[in-house]
């Protein structure tokens, strides 16, 4: 595995590899951080040129563990030093990922992957092994048979089935697909498929509108004065922790997920109005709100085994890839969130 960019999520994740004997190496721009991660043991450069050339050499999976900002030049860099690597990415985005990988021509062997877990901090002194175990690791399905880039199927756009087994070509995108899903499954995650919109559309909700909520509460309860935040206890502190990440990190992950993040906005915005409206007037309450909130939270707290056995209560299904009707399996799973395993073909 070769991880090119090491802070929070890329640097645990070369922790882990490291740890369960997997071989891997990383690179960073940071002189500071190829030092500090060299220093503790770990086979990081500073070259990227000759970091993807190894990574060429040696057949490695390359980790783009880099915002989405910086990853055209990521991607050109692969292309042009790594032509023949797998490759996945690490970011909290997959539309705009996939429309940048395939400018540069990568669309092929590339596979999109989204680790649900991390903090507030950031840099090579966040990391910690361990990040991932039990996490939720979201693999992206786009290049199977019969996707393209909008992560339609063919069988939706003209009423085919898309049910069959995969075409020959499309044997090298599932070898680096299989890859990534080992790769996680070594860390400790739980795989769950999704194809870049529909993880777009399912993150916008429960993580890019979590970080404008705690940025917007972080700003109110700021503008209270002194004696707000001296009182601000618990509740306070867990709906604004996400507030406490790097700025540009939020805005690259709000900014490149647009859409259905303002879709996200707009439905919470009137149930806030809603709320406004009933608190304003001395004749309503806000027990439909509020009602409804906890029972959406008991329904998070089942699936993700927060009560009871401490035990994540998701649907678990087995795949054979490329066979008959394994494409109707993944978008099944994709469709009630489902987390799958690989079966030999």
């Amino acid at each position: 595995m070769c991880v090119l960019g090491l802070g929070l999520i890329g640097g645990s994740l070369l922790r882990d590899l490291t740890a369960a004997g997997i071989p891997a190496f990383g690179w960073n721009r940071s002189p500071e951080t190829v030092t500090a991660a060299s220093d503790e043991g770990y086979d990081v450069s500073g070259d990227l040129p000759a970091t993807l050339a190894r990574a060429e050499r040696e057949d490695a999976l390359v980790v783009l563990g880099v915002p989405v900002p910086a990853l055209p030049d990521m991607l050109a860099a692969v292309a042009r030093h790594a032509p023949s690597c797998g490759i996945t990415d690490v970011t909290s985005v997959k539309g705009e990922v996939l429309r940048l990988v395939g400018r540069y021509g990568l669309s092929g062997r590339f596979v999109g992957g989204h680790p649900m877990a991390g903090t507030a901090d950031s840099g090579w002194d966040a990391t910690t092994e361990g990040l991932f175990r039990d996490a939720v690791w979201v693999v992206t399905t786009d290049g199977a048979a019969g996707e393209d880039a909008t992560g339609y199927t063919a069988g939706e756009s003209t009423g085919e089935s898309a049910g069959g087994p995969a075409p020959a070509d499309v044997e090298p995108w599932l070898r680096v697909w299989r890859r990534v899903i080992d790769m996680a499954v070594a860390v400790g995650a739980a795989v769950i498929p999704a194809r870049a919109r529909k993880h777009d559309k399912a993150v916008a909700r429960v993580s890019h509108l979590t970080h404008v909520l705690a940025e917007a509460l972080a700003v109110t309860a700021d503008q209270g004065g002194a004696l707000s935040l001296s009182l601000a206890a618990s509740s306070f502190r867990d709906a604004t922790r996400v507030a406490g990440t790097e700025p540009g990190l939020v805005r690259a992950m709000c900014e490149n997920n647009r859409d259905a993040l303002v879709t996200a906005l707009d439905e919470t915005i009137e149930l806030l109005n809603g709320a406004r409206r009933d608190l304003a007037d001395p004749d309503h309450d806000i027990s439909g709100l509020v009602e409804a909130g906890h029972d959406a939270r008991l329904r998070y707290e089942a699936r993700a085994g927060r009560s009871g056995s401490g035990q994540a209560n998701r649907p678990f299904i087995l795949l054979r890839p490329g066979t008959p009707g394994w494409l109707d399996q993944l978008h099944y799973a994709e469709s009630i969130g489902a987390q799958i395993g690989l079966l030999e073909v």
